[in-house]
């Protein structure tokens, strides 16, 4: 047998651990030996290639943390707190001092990975004595493809950081930490991506696949409808073409093209690294015509869904919002429609039953949040039915509604959020779809048209309703609001396209 002993006590040969080891290994009988001293090793601490430092910490820290021993008097005494068999009383008094144990590490999450580090500081600060935020998966804070997502990780530890020096680091906030950034299966396909070599032989792997093998990591499996997709892309100035199979069980990278792409984009490399990164946005890039892309647009108008680089959890809204607090478009629109169903049946009891509905709908939409257009519409069908509640006012009412109507929709396209626009958005990356070009042209063009339609059906209803041709105006304004649903619908899957083309 061959026996290797490692020493690695700075007495060298004078070391007591050495004495014991010497008496084992002479026990176990006569074998080939061989010593290595580590202090007589001229070893530099490590540079970090694998962050976990075999599950302590770096050897340039452990040096500064052996280097402490004179904050402690040499004399012998006992822990109160349990930890270790005997100990050393401090020289100084450091009653009122406060630690933080912060670190990253290389895997995919942070528990059991810092077992040996907790152990230390359990010993040197005293168990419970001391605060830790570690973080798995801590490769990722040096990717600008993932800034999104990190960002908002970093954003969570600021908050800790407040708390900690106010009151301390809530339950919440500690949860929110503990968090992963992204599942297993998703960090592990990219980290392994990341050393650009095959698992297989250990082949280099060019740069670009493996870039694609990374982003075909990110792939939500909750976003697929049930529907394979076949995402083609070509970097035109580098001649490869990959192909990513997106289905219900995860995202498949394909170099032979053995597929048929359900949709292609043509980028050159170089502007599908800025856009990944966050230099430019996907959508101004594509607006400006700097890529293109064919065949079924759906993927690119989901794709933050498809291949989220946040969590995406917030939607847009500020901390502390839920799902239920979006705006929705129906607490606007019934105002309009109870005044004018009810004040064209009767003016005096349609005006009351409206007011009514004005009054008691904040508190049934109470989960959702009120856009300024919510407030403007209960405002101005609160005075609209006080006029129809004047003598012979019921026409002029009912026509003023409609003229304010489309003059909101039109008034909107003059700010920076259209009316379908601040309602629609959250299913678009919330604010963030304000900056999207493709989005904003779509939303302007569909508030003008339905300001424009009810600006004519104010005018048609006045000539109606002054010939008492009441059933001919509610089929006339039924039609024309149904077609401009049906336009609204078309249009906005249409005119994307159209604009990326």
């Amino acid at each position: 047998m061959k026996i290797l002993i490692i020493n690695g006590s700075p007495k060298g040969d004078s070391s007591n651990t050495l004495k014991l080891t010497k008496a084992f290994v002479e026990g176990m009988g006569d074998h080939e030996i061989k010593e290595i001293t580590v202090s007589k090793l001229n070893i530099s601490a490590c540079k970090g290639c694998f962050p976990l430092y075999y599950f302590s910490v770096p050897g340039s820290l452990k040096n500064l943390i052996d280097r402490q021993l004179p904050m402690v008097l040499p004399f012998m005494t006992e822990r109160e707190d349990g930890i270790g068999a005997g100990a050393h009383p401090a020289r100084y008094d450091m009653s009122g001092k406060r630690h933080v144990l912060i670190s990253t590490c290389g895997f995919y999450s942070a528990e059991k990975n810092y077992d040996s580090v907790k152990s230390m500081f359990d010993y040197i600060l005293g168990k419970g004595n001391y605060e830790t935020i570690f973080c798995g998966q801590g490769e990722l804070f040096r990717i600008p493809e993932l800034k999104g997502r990190t960002d908002e990780y970093l954003h969570i530890v600021r908050k800790a950081g407040k708390e900690y020096i106010s009151s301390g680091i809530s339950n919440t906030t500690r949860e929110k930490i503990k968090e992963l950034l992204y599942p297993k299966e998703a960090f592990e396909e990219m980290a392994d991506a990341s050393w650009g070599i095959e698992k297989e032989d250990g082949g280099k792997v060019d740069q670009s696949l493996s870039f694609t093998k990374q982003m075909a990591a990110l792939y939500n499996k909750e976003s697929y409808d049930g529907k394979d997709r076949v995402l083609e892309i070509c970097y035109t100035d580098l001649g490869k073409t990959y192909q990513m199979l997106l289905g219900k069980d995860g995202c498949q990278v394909f170099t032979d093209g053995r597929l048929t792409a359900t949709t292609r984009i043509e980028t050159p490399w170089e502007v599908w690294l800025s856009i990944a990164r966050g230099e430019i946005r996907g959508d101004v890039a594509l607006a400006k015509g700097m890529y293109k892309v064919k065949g079924d647009f759906s993927l690119m108008t989901n794709w933050d869904k498809v291949f989220p680089r946040s969590s995406q959890v917030n939607n847009g809204l500020s901390d502390g919002d839920s799902e239920a607090k979006k705006p929705a478009m129906l607490t606007m629109l019934i105002p309009w429609i109870t005044f004018w169903l009810a004040v064209s049946i009767n003016a005096s009891s349609g005006a009351v039953i409206t007011l009514a509905v004005c009054g008691c709908l904040p508190l049934i939409m109470a989960r959702k949040a009120l856009t300024i257009y919510d407030k403007f519409s209960l405002s101005l069908i609160s005075l609209l039915s006080v006029l129809a509640l004047q003598d012979n006012m019921q026409i002029i009412a009912i026509v003023a509604a409609y003229l304010a109507f489309g003059l909101m929709w039109l008034l909107s396209c003059l700010t920076k959020e259209p009316i379908c626009a601040a309602y629609v958005k959250y299913d678009y990356n919330g604010d963030d779809a304000l900056n999207n070009p493709l989005f904003m042209k779509t939303n302007y063009i569909l508030a003008a048209s339905w300001g424009i339609l009810y600006l004519l059906i104010a005018v048609w209803s006045w000539f109606l309703l002054n010939f008492n041709q009441n059933i001919l105006l509610q089929v006339l304004n039924n039609a024309a609001v149904i077609a401009m649903g049906i336009f609204t619908t078309w249009f906005q899957r249409w005119y994307p396209v159209y604009l990326a083309k």
